[in-house]
């Protein structure tokens, strides 16, 4: 789809699946460094609604990214609805969708796609690239579960928030001998749970990675009341289940889109009032509270760093790439490998370890 290299280049960009905090700063650096370079860049508002022609597709100008980098969301617009392989059953007709994608691309006179988001982008940019449209990636998702890459933007901001709640949540619990159970997103990785509840001091942290049993859960709220300290703090992934459990689910999967994930929080509060447990027993969802806010400054540069990459991998059209962060450098790796890989938490590894040193019960030996 590329033009001699002597033509100027022209990228359609969007911002796909969930919004994260970010995202703008990774917009503003890659118009930037892309203009810089002779690019024109143009964007699809809404994700895959721009280009599905439900939305519009419009000329990026520098007034667009001015001012953007405390801002959340995306200034593109965000759907989790706009998968253009929603209803493709089978990789033929997969295929078809994926070339009239490409026809789409041509009527707009877009040489090249820059997509920004979690798996699921990623993996309708792999799918885009095996019809041939030149696509690059730039990881974004506030679970942190896309693997390849060491960090994604939307995670640190994400925590952040998290960690504020909890740090709340303690003289309130404190006040009134109460369990608060906090429930955080992450999907079916653990990487917010996990890191807030280190960072606000957690009890204990229930995780996608690490099936939890209940009893255990029950035994340091009872460790802690014999200490005289009546209250506790849990923090608890919306995809942790219990041994023998799965997730559970507040919307069931269907073609196209993953299930929505909700309720463990409720589901762990019942089962301490089963384990005999009598506290007052309260649940806060933080829910979308964490995708939004202003960006961390570490998602600022990460973000920055990673529009950069992708705005030089444009320029010297090294396609069908997905930029990532390993061993702190940015870098980049073929679709394939971005999907293969899983971002989520080690149940061996140094967090985990450093959560048990300090007394934090996982839910499991």
């Amino acid at each position: 789809m590329s033009e001699p290299k002597s033509a100027a280049l022209h990228v359609g960009l969007l911002t796909g699946g969930g919004d994260a905090p970010g995202l703008n700063a990774a917009v503003r650096a890659f118009f930037h460094a892309a203009t810089r370079r002779g690019l024109r860049v143009s964007a699809s508002r809404f994700g895959f609604e721009g280009l599905l022609g439900r939305a519009g597709v419009f000329s990026v100008r520098v007034e667009d990214v001015r001012g953007i980098l405390p801002r959340g969301g995306s200034i593109l617009g965000c759907s989790t609805k706009s998968n253009p392989f929603a209803l493709a059953v089978d990789r033929a007709a997969k295929l078809d969708v994926a070339a009239s994608v490409k026809r789409r691309l041509i009527d707009l006179g877009i040489d090249a796609l820059v997509l920004a988001g979690g798996d699921g982008t990623m993996g309708i940019a792999r799918m885009l690239a095996e019809a041939g449209v030149s696509c690059v990636g730039i990881p974004k998702t506030i679970d942190g579960d896309l693997g390849g890459t060491e960090r994604t933007c939307g995670l640190d901001t994400a925590v952040e928030t998290a960690a504020h709640a909890v740090d709340a949540l303690h003289s309130t619990a404190e006040s009134h001998n109460r369990v608060m159970v906090v429930e955080v997103m992450g999907r079916n990785a653990g990487w917010i749970a996990l890191r807030a509840g280190i960072a606000g001091g957690a009890d204990a942290i229930l995780i996608p990675e690490i099936a939890y049993d209940g009893e255990r859960v029950a035994a340091k709220i009872r460790e802690r009341d014999a200490l005289g300290l009546r209250f506790s703090i849990i923090v608890i992934g919306e995809g942790a289940q219990p041994v023998g459990g799965t997730p559970s689910e507040i919307e069931r999967a269907r073609q196209g889109r993953p299930p929505r994930l909700g309720g463990a929080g409720e589901r762990l509060a019942q089962a301490l009032a089963e384990a005999g447990i009598t506290h007052d027993v309260r649940v806060t969802v933080l829910g979308h509270l964490q995708r939004g806010g202003a960006p961390a400054a570490s998602d600022r540069v990460l973000a920055t760093r990673f529009g950069v990459h992708a705005a030089e991998l444009c320029a010297e059209r090294r396609f069908g790439r997905m930029v990532a962060l390993r061993n702190g450098a940015i870098e980049s790796m073929t679709f394939d490998e971005a999907c293969a890989a899983r971002g989520t938490v080690d149940p061996g590894g140094d967090l985990v370890r450093c959560a048990r040193a300090i007394g934090i019960e996982l839910g499991a030996a």
